[in-house]
């Protein structure tokens, strides 16, 4: 373990041999979804997707995203435990998910992997703006008088 919570080697390692890779970040209800599967027809893929109920759940969600392609043997998912997208993008993660999608899928793979982070901001804004408020599943601590 490093001071990102978990084994940087084994995350690298997954990531470059994962067919299909969840990230899952803690202050998140959003994953990161990237399928690194390539056919002559198809390229690799990158989205921010919902939470899965189960893991049958995010088969038959894979199998909608990407039909032309069979169920993977497994679906390697990585648990981000820090509360911030930045944290994840400085450790090098991020990077490393993206030149992977560029050498399976090409240059253009970089900008739709830069929009998937951007999605992944907005629902971390959203998430933060939530828990100010005390909207969704969080709670104030204090409210102003009405």
């Amino acid at each position: 373990m490093d001071d990102y919570g978990l084994d940087m080697d084994e995350a690298t390692q997954a990531i470059q041999e994962a067919e299909v890779l969840v990230v899952r970040f803690a202050a998140l209800d959003k994953r990161l979804l990237v399928d690194f599967r390539t056919s002559a027809s198809e390229g690799p893929f990158i989205a921010v997707v919902p939470k899965a109920s189960s893991l049958e759940e995010r088969y038959k969600s894979l199998k909608r995203l990407r039909p032309r392609f069979p169920l993977p043997d497994r679906i390697v998912a990585l648990m981000w435990h820090r509360t911030s997208l930045e944290t994840f993008r400085q450790s090098g993660l991020w990077d490393i998910i993206v030149s992977r999608l560029i050498s399976l899928g090409g240059e253009e793979m970089a900008p739709q992997a830069e929009e998937v982070y951007r999605q992944l901001l907005q629902e971390e804004r959203r998430e933060i703006i939530a828990a100010i408020r005390g909207g969704g599943s969080y709670h104030t601590l204090w409210e102003r008088p009405r």
